[in-house]
């Protein structure tokens, strides 16, 4: 009986690399794609995974995608910070080139099952699901949630049974060696700099940095330098913090307060993307309001288009407009939407 095949995206880090290994010895037909996006040592990456595909005996192919992750992903990226928002481009960044364009790019050669080393499970009775992983300090179910079902079809996470640290133990017990600890943040930035970056995509445009009743208290140097929450690089000693409490991009003005003003009793949403719609909206539901939140329980209400009113049950700190909601029951993502504004205690 054929091996059936299946493409995984392959980047040359410990996670994919474990993910193929997994694979591999479950029986499938391997085949690696390494996607060519915008990262600064790019020519170091091809060469890495390059390696690691030979000794997996398997077949890699290379898929140039510079030009469309500029036009979506930095390009989001760049528009979302000069409206004051802040974006999550690893969020799109999977639902337009990874599961979008890769994925296509895999079809087109008669590869129909996709896998990649995400910490998150596909679960398959009674349709299909997105759950967490196991690993709940790298659970990264948050950072798919703005995925469609379709995309759910046919995709294989081998890493959402493990934790991080029996993964670099499976590596180094089938003879890989020599990964980081973990990729950085922003792919495309050599040193994670995203203000400079910004600085040369958007300029320098100075602004006041003003109290919600109108005080000048300093100038900054770009909306893009700041997210609500932030604390350092203020320059505004007192004898309590000041923080970032919101971005008024109209007024190119970044706006302070002390921590209580950063509590909000809930938040509003542009109309959310579902994996599996609830059938109804009278219980609670958890939902993380950034990457590393925790989660909190909530009620939701979508409106017709369904634009959600998320109200928590315990007021939560620092909402950032342009940051995705995710919500969640139990251990499965329900859906996403990007944050609008926060309600107000």
């Amino acid at each position: 009986m054929a091996k059936e095949s299946v493409g995984i995206a392959l980047s040359g880090g410990v996670d994919s690399t474990v993910a193929a290994c997994l694979l591999l010895e479950d029986g499938w037909d391997v085949t690696g794609f390494f996607m060519e996006l915008a990262q600064p040592d790019l020519e170091h990456q091809r060469r890495r995974v390059t390696e690691i595909a030979a000794r997996l005996g398997i077949e890699l192919r290379r898929i140039d995608l510079r030009d469309d992750f500029h036009k979506s992903v930095i390009a989001y990226l760049r528009e979302q910070y000069r409206l004051g928002l802040t974006p999550n481009p690893c969020v799109v960044c999977n639902r337009e080139i990874k599961f979008g364009l890769l994925r296509r790019a895999m079809a087109a050669v008669g590869i129909k099952r996709m896998a990649t080393g995400h910490y998150a499970r596909i679960r398959r009775d009674n349709g299909l699901s997105l759950l967490k992983g196991v690993d709940g300090r790298k659970d990264q179910s948050y950072f798919l949630a703005a995925l469609d079902p379709a995309q759910l079809d046919g995709l294989a996470l081998p890493l959402g049974e493990y934790l991080k640290k029996d993964v670099f133990a499976m590596a180094l017990a089938r003879g890989f060696s020599g990964f980081s600890g973990e990729s950085q943040d922003v792919c495309f930035l050599a040193d994670g700099a995203v203000g400079d970056f910004l600085a040369d995509q958007l300029g320098e445009n100075d602004g006041p940095i003003m109290t919600k009743e109108g005080r000048e208290l300093g100038r900054h140097h770009g909306l893009f330098r700041y997210t609500v929450g932030q604390r350092r690089g203020l320059g505004l000693p007192d004898a309590t913090p000041w923080y970032v409490v919101r971005l008024d991009w109209k007024k190119n003005a970044v706006i302070v307060g002390k921590n209580d003003e950063l509590f909000c009793a809930g938040l509003t949403t542009s109309p959310a993307r579902w994996l599996r719609r609830p059938a109804d909206f009278s219980g609670l539901f958890t939902t993380r309001i950034r990457s590393g939140h925790a989660g909190c329980l909530a009620s939701i209400v979508a409106d017709a288009a369904d634009c959600l009113t998320i109200k928590f049950t315990e007021s939560q700190r620092a909402v950032a407009p342009g940051q995705f909601a995710v919500i969640y029951h139990d251990d499965e993502v329900l859906g996403s939407a990007v944050i609008d504004a926060p309600l107000p205690c």
